[in-house]
């Protein structure tokens, strides 16, 4: 259960992270209370989640899908680059997360 409130965490930090962009600065009312909230529960969800994961792994790992995920919003979204190299780095992050959860004692 641990694992799942994780990712939902991380979905959440994805969400407010490309909720900074749409805010302008915190200066649109709409998106910048969505970045807030997604902000407050992302945070509250990963702190109930490092109640039974390790701390290193599941702040590594929440960081991890925030990177990524908002990583693919700013191509699917907003036109970033999808040069080779960005991407293979990318990889990378997904590799380190699977590498943490796969080697997870919980």
């Amino acid at each position: 259960m641990a694992w799942l409130i994780l990712l939902i965490a991380g979905l959440c930090e994805i969400g407010w992270a490309t909720g900074l962009k749409y805010s302008e600065g915190f200066t649109r009312l709409v998106p910048s209370v969505l970045t807030v909230v997604a902000m407050v529960v992302s945070i509250v969800l990963l702190g109930y989640a490092l109640k039974t994961l390790p701390v290193g792994t599941g702040y590594a790992v929440w960081t991890g899908i925030g990177a990524v995920g908002t990583a693919a919003m700013g191509i699917l979204l907003l036109g970033e680059s999808t040069d080779p190299m960005r991407l293979a780095s990318i990889g990378l992050i997904v590799a380190g997360i699977v590498g943490l959860k796969l080697t997870s004692p919980v």
